[in-house]
């Protein structure tokens, strides 16, 4: 052997010990990269997602039974009220009430529970955890354009997709339900949402991967799902989110405060002030936060100081977190204002393991919310971040970023099914960043199969979440449980 053959053949040897295969003479030999697919991957996933319907038929999606296991409505409740603060459980209880659409909205944790007891396929995404249909929303970009998307992450994790699917599906009959719709409106609603996912997931699995990721931009959402009706609607809120904004809130919220800058006011039992050593606490951990936004971020709130901290109470589910706002103030006294809302471990994790699906590891509960976020979404808020404060985890993003959201429970039956497709269609996008869409598009089908399913389960598990909510209003009415209604 020369010494050019012995050359040739220590070099194939290496090669073949770093997993390149020989390749002819001429082309590039270059291994598999950690972290990106194969240059020739096994297997269609496709072909996998439809070879799953022999192992979970879609129409199996349809049944809903409770299970004995389940807890009944007023325990889970009560549960869920644990390590929020006192005061204001009554509060998110009266919330509750007011409706078993608000009922639902308030109870993830045991919608969870159910749903870890249906069919599910195994294919796992980010998913929101709460994907009802207000979690839906209007939110401004970088510079101050429009986009809709899911927009509340609070509960979200890596677990089946179908358990956002039917919690949106659900969600529709009963906003119908309290719009007045009738039932053919609700479960058509249901079953065009249902339809909207899977057709966009089949569309999004034929498109380039950078097109597909980036997609359904807002010009296209209403033609693509055909939610026309929906127009005048969707104008209005956006007209009014335009105008909700930091400098809007603080200009209603703060007053003078007698050196030079602004501070709260209060409107209890919605904002409060907070002692002195609390608010610093709260200032104190945005220096962490500032840890965990890209350093291109850092000049941006270098130019705003800190001025005052206030106690604000938001949402359903969220009522008896801590959430505070915080006023900043630039060089001109123009306000920016940030949410530091406690993040509670997502009340689907109990739950994930009986799906199939692994428990992992949350080094932070704020952590999870905003890296779910990004996961999710194609916009994010550009001042997305998390904290610790006094030993408990906080998300931090802006308040009143020119956020609006449809009320779908005042939509016409005409509406109610335009928005269905429109979160539908919004849904499968967002699962595509974590899933394969060939994967579940192959399980999803061409058919109406899946769609009939969903809209089945909606009604049925609508029916369980209207009893759940009488039982709530009866607990209530009897004292064991104290509400505060109208707040």
């Amino acid at each position: 052997m020369t010494g050019s053959e012995v050359e040739t053949a220590g070099a194939e040897a290496g090669a073949a010990e770093a997993g390149v295969t020989a390749a002819p003479a001429g082309s590039v030999r270059i291994p598999s990269v950690r972290g990106f697919a194969p240059r020739s991957a096994p297997g269609s996933p496709k072909k996998e997602g439809k070879a799953l319907r022999d192992r979970v038929p879609r129409a199996a999606h349809a049944a809903y039974e409770a299970h004995p296991d389940r807890p009944d409505a007023v325990s889970a409740v009560e549960e869920s009220g644990r390590d929020r603060i006192p005061e204001l459980t009554p509060i998110r209880v009266g919330r509750m009430t007011a409706s078993p659409f608000a009922f639902l909205r308030g109870s993830a944790g045991l919608m969870a529970h159910d749903l870890a007891r249906t069919p599910a396929t195994g294919i796992g995404a980010q998913i929101c955890g709460d994907a009802h249909a207000a979690n839906f929303g209007l939110y401004a970009d970088a510079r101050g354009g429009l986009v809709i998307d899911l927009n509340d992450f609070d509960e979200t994790a890596f677990g089946p997709w179908e358990w956002d699917l039917k919690r949106l599906v659900t969600s529709l009959v009963l906003a119908g339900r309290e719009a007045g719709a009738d039932e053919d409106a609700c479960a058509a609603a249901a079953r065009d949402a249902a339809g909207a996912y899977r057709r966009t997931m089949r569309l999004l699995a034929k498109m380039p991967v950078l097109d597909a990721w980036n997609a359904i931009a807002d010009e296209e959402l209403v033609s693509h799902t055909d939610a026309h009706d929906l127009l005048g609607t969707l104008e209005r809120v956006a007209k009014k989110a335009r105008a909700n904004t930091s400098g809007r809130f603080a200009a209603k919220s703060t007053e003078d405060d007698g050196d030079g800058g602004r501070r709260f006011t209060e409107a209890l039992p919605v904002l409060r002030r907070v002692p002195d050593a609390e608010a610093a606490a709260v200032a104190a951990s945005l220096a962490e936060y500032l840890t965990t936004l890209p350093e291109d971020r850092l000049p941006l709130l270098a130019r705003y100081a800190v001025h005052d901290v206030a106690f604000r109470v938001v949402g359903t589910g969220s009522v008896g977190t801590r959430s505070y706002v915080v006023l900043l103030l630039d060089h001109r006294g123009e306000p920016l204002v940030l949410q530091v809302k406690e993040a509670r471990p997502s009340v689907l994790l109990p739950h994930l393991a009986a799906a199939g699906h692994a428990v992992p590891e949350v080094p932070h509960e704020g952590r999870r919310v905003v890296l779910g976020q990004k996961r999710m979404q194609v916009v994010s808020d550009i001042l997305l971040g998390w904290t610790t404060v006094e030993g408990r985890p906080f998300q931090v993003r802006q308040f009143r970023n020119r956020k609006g959201s449809v009320d779908p429970a005042a939509l016409a039956a005409d509406q109610l099914d335009d928005y269905g497709r429109m979160t539908g269609a919004l849904l499968a996008r967002a699962h595509t960043h974590s899933a394969d869409p060939r994967l579940i598009a192959g399980y999803c089908g061409k058919n109406e199969e899946l769609d009939e399913a969903l809209a089945a389960f909606a009604v049925a598990y609508a029916d369980g979440v209207e009893r759940d909510h009488a039982a709530l209003v009866a607990a209530v009415a009897a004292g064991r449980v104290p509400a505060e209604r109208g707040v």
